[in-house]
């Protein structure tokens, strides 16, 4: 039994804050129902959006509503609080919130009590001083931005396919991905195929009109799938006419004119900027140890090292990998540890509370799948190596069995199996980037210098 009341605060509802509370919500079932825990759970936004469907969101393959969890939904014995944490201070055991509610009040931040505190919020794109970025590029790290890269890429060729101007045309058909990560290659391969299969539409607009062109400035892409499968990738995605650039970076954006290392430069209307993450802001605002790479120490318990009653797990925690002989190894940032370091991390908050020795974190990596576009694919898992259908239809098994939810996991497999026996729906919503533009026009009011939410 937990020998006092105790407030657990988890600071974010990613991967790690969403699981974390609902291995919570399990170990502390009877703990939460007499009123001895209470959980808050402080985000941004009131879902989880599982990331590696971003991508087939894009493409049309995934309903977007399919690829986020609702927290409140999920989370039923927590207190979902939408809002960001400003700082914190461990010393007195406080965090200031800005909540949605704030600037209506005009009372200022607030400040929230807490006794355990979670500390998970994620990463944020990690940008550069390149003149242009901040007002033409587009990341991909959110569902939003997922939709709004699809409705962009379609208005493109809308654009392309009516306008008379040879430099206008290829402007538009013109799309530059900056990062040859796992968001950058799958974005990039899922477009394109989406792209590829719309202009079949057009009467005036064929594949061989479009430019897609990945940059990435070291000598490799796909890290994470090895040397081999990592070059097989290369060649495929040049076999789609899709211009790949190793070990070359972008200059500047300026001017809606792609310039790059190597000298060339690229006309375009779109900018997809995925070159990497840094841990959250809110990070610095805290009086907790953080490494040189601004990631909080932690130690294989996922406690936050010489913090007591603090916990971290995720990309915001450089984890030390006990599975790894060479000492200072950290976990890797992404979803395959992130899920179940949380499992981990609520199990241990449980031992905690109740005085049991805690346990430690260990998880050989296994691997890793990354999606090309439909049928198309690589993989690397337990040493073996996949590629074309197999590594797809792997990407897509995988995927669905660790989406959360039995709910999303038959939704997302309904609409595959339509997406089979139907053709792709191509509609642009650009609009649903502006959706007061149309009724202020007819008020009497401006217009957006965009109405229909194109870049």
């Amino acid at each position: 039994m937990v020998k006092e009341r105790a407030r657990i605060l988890i600071v974010g509802g990613g991967y790690v804050g969403m699981y974390t509370a609902l291995r919570l919500q399990q170990k502390l079932k009877a703990e939460l129902k007499r009123g001895d825990v209470e959980i808050t759970v402080v985000s941004p936004d009131p879902y989880m959006t599982y990331q590696p469907f971003l991508p087939e969101a894009a493409a049309g393959s995934i309903s977007p509503r399919h690829v986020v969890v609702p927290l409140r939904r999920v989370l039923g014995r927590c207190r979902i609080v939408i809002g960001e944490a400003q700082s914190i201070d461990h010393a007195k055991r406080t965090a200031t919130l800005t909540t949605l509610a704030t600037e209506e009040e005009g009372a200022g931040a607030e400040q929230i009590a807490y006794d355990e505190l979670v500390l998970a919020p994620g990463s944020v794109s990690r940008t550069l001083p390149i003149p242009g970025l901040a007002d033409y590029a587009i990341g991909f790290k959110t569902v939003e931005e997922a939709i709004g890269l699809r409705n962009h890429v379609i208005e493109q060729m809308d654009i392309a396919s009516s306008t008379r101007d040879p430099a206008i045309r290829d402007a538009a058909l013109t799309f530059v991905f900056v990062g040859g990560g796992y968001a950058g290659v799958e974005a990039l391969g899922e477009l394109e195929d989406m792209a590829r299969y719309t202009a079949r539409y057009y009467h005036n607009v064929r594949p061989e009109d479009m430019k897609w062109i990945l940059v990435e400035a070291s000598d490799r892409i796909l890290p994470e799938v090895g040397e081999e499968m990592g070059r097989y990738t290369v060649t495929e995605l040049r076999r789609r006419n899709i211009d790949v650039r190793l070990e070359t970076r972008l200059e500047s954006c300026a001017d809606r004119v792609a310039v790059l290392s190597d000298g060339a430069r690229f006309p375009t209307r779109t900018v997809v900027w995925t070159a990497g993450v840094k841990p959250h802001p809110i990070l610095a605002a805290t009086d907790l140890p953080l490494n040189e790479r601004g990631r909080l120490r932690c130690t294989p318990e996922l406690t936050v090292d010489g913090a007591p009653h603090a916990w971290a797990a995720g990309d915001a925690a450089a984890v030390p990998d006990v599975t790894v002989d060479k000492p200072g190894t950290d976990t890797a940032p992404n979803a395959q540890h992130a899920v179940r370091q949380a499992k981990t991390l609520g199990d241990n908050i449980a031992h905690s509370l109740r005085g049991e020795p805690l346990e430690t974190y260990s998880h050989k990596y296994v691997g890793s799948v990354a999606s090309l576009g439909l049928h198309k694919g690589v993989a690397h898992v337990y040493g073996r190596k996949l590629k074309g259908y197999p590594a797809w239809f792997m990407h897509r098994v995988y995927h669905l069995s660790r989406v959360p939810t039995f709910n999303r996991k038959a939704r997302v497999l309904a609409e595959w199996t339509l997406a089979g026996l139907f053709k792709r729906e191509i509609v642009s919503l650009g609009s649903l980037e502006h959706p007061r533009a149309e009724f202020e026009l007819a008020a009497g009011g401006k217009p957006p210098h965009d109405p229909k939410g194109s870049s």
